[in-house]
C-alpha cells in the first residue's frame, strides 16, 4: 500500500521541481532529493532513471554523496532567483507586497550561499 503512494509523492516532487525551474521560489534539486528518497523505497526503475537523468542526475548525485553543489549551478540558481523575483516585484505596485516578496526572495539565496560550493573536481560529476 505504501509502495504506490510513495511513487504517486515522487511524481508530485519531480513536477514541482520542474515547474522549480521556471519559478523563482520553487527549489529544485530539494525537490528532486525528495523524489528520489520516495523513489529508493518504492521503484527502483523509476530511483535509477532519475540518478541516470542527464540534466539533474549529476548534480542529485553530487549533492547525495558531498553535500555541495557546483559553483556554476549556484550561480545559475541566484541569477534565476534574482530575474524571476525582480520580475514580480516589479510587476506588483503594493509596496508591502513587494516587501514580502523580497523578503521571500532572500531566503532562497541565503540557503544557496550557506550551501557548500564543489571543489572543481567535483564539478564534472
Amino acid at each position: 500500500m505504501h509502495k504506490p503512494l510513495l511513487i504517486v509523492l515522487g511524481i508530485f516532487f519531480v513536477g514541482l521541481a520542474f515547474l522549480g525551474i521556471f519559478l523563482p521560489v520553487l527549489p529544485t534539486t530539494p525537490l528532486l532529493l525528495l523524489a528520489l528518497a520516495c523513489f529508493a523505497k518504492s521503484s527502483e526503475r523509476l530511483h535509477n532513471r532519475l540518478l541516470a537523468n542527464k540534466t539533474f542526475g549529476p548534480l542529485i548525485r553530487q549533492w547525495h554523496e558531498t553535500r555541495s553543489m557546483p559553483r556554476k549551478a549556484k550561480v545559475y540558481a541566484i541569477i534565476s532567483i534574482l530575474v524571476g523575483g525582480g520580475i514580480s516585484i516589479y510587476s506588483v505596485d503594493e509596496v508591502l507586497l513587494k516587501l514580502i516578496l523580497t523578503a521571500v526572495l532572500i531566503i532562497p539565496v541565503v540557503i544557496i550561499l550557506k550551501i557548500k560550493t564543489a571543489d572543481r573536481r567535483q564539478d564534472k560529476l
